[in-house]
């Protein structure tokens, strides 16, 4: 007669049901903006979070650093950023904080295409679409002759500039965690993936509204625009942290009317009654646009709801 068989002890099974192999502790690591922060999520999911500086409805336009995030670049491994062409004021402190980080520069990435940023008020025909594109070395030679706010820095709203973004983090990320490469690889690929498929639906949804004339806040849109047939014919300003001049107001209430500008586009955060100043009196209507998430959750779902909500918030104005 066979003996019964006993239970394992607790500490036992505990430790068989977690026997399986796991993953590598992952590395410490900062991203400065939200879309930055959702892509590099995705890349390391399953590994661990990054952690984010510019939160909430902060704009890196206008950000000012805060003890806690000085702590958190000085703890961390990588530090990813698009620029102190947009955030500057992670400048001085990826250097000064982040001495043990490695920096890794989006705007620089391999594959990551430049646009040529536009000139604030009305823009005129052959500079809508203005597309020198630039690649790694071109850029610093434009930047020399130029200075830093000659390139277009919203590099995220392209769907190709963000499969780059993604590969060029999973190699950053792999190089410094070669435990966890593997995990970073899958899940880049799959990244790619859904960013395609994501692109395939963008275009559908907008081909309705393409070529139809708008104006927007700031110019961040220029890669979206481009990708998808659209045309923005103005910004209200060329700087955010500066309010526009009478002049420049003036400018943009005629492109409206001679255009016949179909919508108006404030963005979260910012004063949005210069929007009202702008439309008053024309057939143009308002809506809002959001180039970096203001309200949406951190993590690897805010890239793709970001670019649907710009693609909703376009389809809804232009198309009524």
């Amino acid at each position: 007669m066979r003996a019964a068989m006993r239970p394992l002890p607790l500490l036992a099974l505990a430790a068989a049901l977690t026997a399986s192999p796991a993953l590598a502790e992952g590395p410490k690591v900062v991203a400065s903006i939200k879309p930055v922060h959702s892509l590099v999520a995705a890349v390391m999911e399953g590994v661990a979070e990054p952690a984010l500086i510019v939160r909430g409805a902060a704009s890196p336009h206008t950000y000012a650093m805060k003890p806690s995030d000085a702590k958190a670049l000085a703890a961390a491994d990588l530090v990813f950023w698009i620029g102190p062409e947009l955030e500057g004021f992670l400048d001085k402190p990826v250097t000064a904080n982040a001495k043990k980080a490695t920096s890794v520069t989006l705007l620089e990435a391999p594959g990551v295409t430049l646009l040529d940023a536009r000139e604030g008020g009305a823009w005129e025909a052959h500079d809508h679409g203005h597309e020198h594109k630039h690649d790694h070395d071109h850029k610093h030679a434009h930047e020399d002759e130029h200075g830093h706010d000659e390139v277009n820095t919203h590099i995220w709203l392209s769907p190709a500039n963000a499969r780059a973004m993604v590969a060029a983090i999973a190699e950053a990320l792999s190089a410094k965690d070669p435990a966890n490469a593997a995990a970073y690889t899958a899940n880049a690929e799959r990244t790619a993936r859904s960013i395609d498929a994501l692109d395939a639906e963008l275009k559908a949804a907008l081909a309705p509204v393409a070529g139809k004339p708008f104006v927007v806040f700031h110019d961040a849109y220029q890669y979206f625009e481009a990708q998808y047939g659209l045309n923005g014919v103005g910004a209200i300003t060329v700087n955010p942290e500066r309010r526009p001049s009478a002049k420049r107001l003036s400018e943009i209430r005629a492109k409206i009317g001679g255009l016949g500008a179909a919508c108006v586009f404030a963005e979260p955060q910012f004063e949005p009654a210069l929007v009202n100043t702008i439309v008053e009196g024309t057939p143009a209507k308002k809506g809002v646009l959001d180039p970096e998430g203001a309200d949406l959750k951190d993590g690897p779902g805010l890239y793709p709801a970001l670019m649907r909500n710009i693609a909703a918030s376009l389809k809804d104005c232009l198309g009524s």
